[in-house]
């Protein structure tokens, strides 16, 4: 498969068309059939691939930096009475197992940024359904704040992959319908094995829907209401945003290089370094002055960088097994400018960096791949960038009492930060000990290796004698266990505490739909998702329960 390139820009789109018109932005599906993203397959009736969602989760983040004007989101469809078929079936179907996985969970992350656009960018969002919607379109459909479904006796709303295809909707529609819309059991055991789908009236009653309009008043509908939600956005008047710049890394066999990061990979080890660099200079301290920096302020630029390369890591490179995180640079100018951006996080273009950060940090909690941190002399785990090491399956601090090695908390590691089970990170380290939570932030100054070991910050603290070969063994070890077996691992003991809608649909994600994807009932020669849309072929069934 061609290596999949993240980045994009509304001049360049082919699938989705974004206009914005005063404090309404409309984004409305408008997908080119001839130009899959991965294979040959055509993406008829708005079908979507990952070429399609790379260009949504494109469109979102610009209106979260570039447009501060937008209030209100309007996903639309430009084909008549076809809003979206979900997902390209003969693309699934033809995937390997791993981008499949791969596939759901960044759809997943996308619809949950058009979730966190409403709740934490002042953008609400308005689905204007114009026609048929069914499977991956309804599910995001239903990650907008409301569903406006045009009324003309055809429309439908439909989850049919359980009944068509063998397999799980992918992307939190399960979730979203009991949890989120809070659709009763029985029901949604109904509509989800109906696979022609519930329109008009009934969707309304059910709640499926939250709103009908007919074609003839479909289009003041959706007007009326993206007024009525765009009047409850905080988002400033006259505010001026900042153009999102292109990365450009440069990628080879062996690293992909940023300004801020660097990633060097050893295929032979199936390990990636992931350097992360502080500021090389001193970063503006008031909203103006990161306005003025734009995209090149400091912890827009750097997390920006590992957002991509987690990316890239994610879909191109698929034996690394290990990520290996470490930091450069002086502690000092990361805690300044953690400083700034919470003296100004009440300011619309700080809380989106905040923000943006925080969901970088997620996708890093979220990653298929073994995390360990390694803190060394010229490191800079400090405030924001200590957020790394907090969220590694293993943190390793060189204890050397020839070279100065700390670890630095500050205001941002408070909470600014959540992961998807709600908790900071420091709050999820000490879950059975709160008070031990507190003691760190109660501590004087930065920590060296005894006294982060102490607090419970960093896993192990070898000493310069045993360090190398610490590290090396874990290393090691690591690359012998089952990838399988540590992958399920270390999904159950990252997101320990509460449940959220977002805890289940990963979790849920990774456990079933993984599972469902490897079973022929879905997968095998006479699977569902295998002869979908063949002629005279029927799906053959194990009917054993397991």
């Amino acid at each position: 498969m061609i290596p999949l390139d993240f980045e994009r820009h509304p001049d360049d789109y082919h699938h989705w068309r974004l206009t914005i018109d005063g404090s309404v932005a409309t984004l409305a599906m408008d997908v080119d059939e001839s130009r899959p993203a991965t294979g040959d397959y055509a993406l008829k009736l708005n079908s979507y691939d990952i070429g399609v969602d790379i260009e949504l989760a494109d469109a979102i983040q610009r209106l979260r930096f570039e447009h501060p004007e937008v209030r209100c989101l309007v996903v639309s469809s430009l084909k008549e009475r076809m809003f979206c078929a979900g997902a390209n079936i003969f693309m699934l179907g033809a995937s390997d197992h791993g981008f499949k996985v791969n596939f759901c969970k960044y759809t997943n992350e996308t619809r949950l940024a058009i979730e966190d656009l409403s709740e934490n960018s002042g953008i609400g969002s308005l689905c204007a359904v114009n026609g048929t919607c069914a499977g991956g379109g309804y599910e995001l459909a239903l990650a907008c704040d409301e569903i406006l479904l045009v009324d003309d006796g055809s429309s439908t709303v439909s989850l049919p992959e359980v009944p068509l295809l063998g397999v799980l909707p992918g992307t939190g529609g399960l979730t979203r319908v009991v949890d989120k819309r809070k659709v009763r059991r029985d029901r949604a055991d109904f509509f989800c094995t109906v696979a022609e789908g519930i329109k008009g009236r009934r969707a309304r009653e059910w709640g499926l829907v939250d709103a009908l309009a007919s074609r003839s008043k479909f289009e003041n509908a959706v007007a009326e209401r993206a007024e009525a939600l765009a009047a409850r956005s905080d988002r400033p008047e006259g505010a001026r945003g900042i153009v999102l710049e292109k990365l450009d890394p440069e990628v080879s066999e062996s690293s992909i290089e940023y300004r801020h990061v660097t990633v060097s990979l050893d295929g032979g080890q199936r390990t990636a370094e992931i350097t992360v660099r502080a500021p090389d200079g001193d970063e503006p301290d008031d909203p103006e002055g990161v306005r003025e920096r734009g995209s090149r302020y400091w912890p827009l630029a750097a997390f920006r960088e590992l957002d991509d390369a987690l990316l890239r890591l994610r879909f191109n490179r698929i034996e690394i097994g290990t990520l290996v995180l470490k930091t450069e640079g002086d502690p000092e100018r990361v805690l300044a400018v953690d400083r700034a951006l919470d003296t100004h996080r009440g300011h619309w273009l700080v809380r989106e960096i905040i923000h943006f950060v925080k969901r970088t940090l997620k996708r890093l909690d979220l990653t298929a791949r073994t995390t360990y941190a390694l803190i060394e002399p010229g490191s800079c785990f400090a405030g924001t960038l200590l957020e790394l090491a907090l969220s590694a399956d293993r943190a390793y601090m060189l204890d050397d009492p020839d070279a100065e090695n700390r670890v630095h908390l500050s205001v941002m590691n408070r909470g600014s930060y959540p992961m998807s089970n709600g908790l900071s990170r420091i709050g999820m380290r000490f879950l059975g000990d709160p008070d031990g939570a507190e003691a760190v932030f109660d501590h004087a100054g930065p920590f060296d290796p005894q006294e982060a070991l102490d607090a419970g910050l960093v896993t192990f603290a070898p000493d310069d004698i045993d360090w190398e070969d610490e590290v090396r063994i874990a290393l090691e070890e690591r690359a012998t266990l089952s990838p399988d077996a540590l992958t399920g691992m270390e999904a159950n003991l990252r997101f320990a505490g509460p449940e959220t809608l977002e805890t289940k649909i990963f979790g849920r994600l990774s456990a079933w739909q993984n599972w469902i994807f490897q079973r022929p009932n879905a997968v095998g020669d006479s699977g569902a998702l295998k002869v979908y849309g063949k002629a005279g072929r029927r799906p053959e069934f194990d009917w054993r329960r397991t």
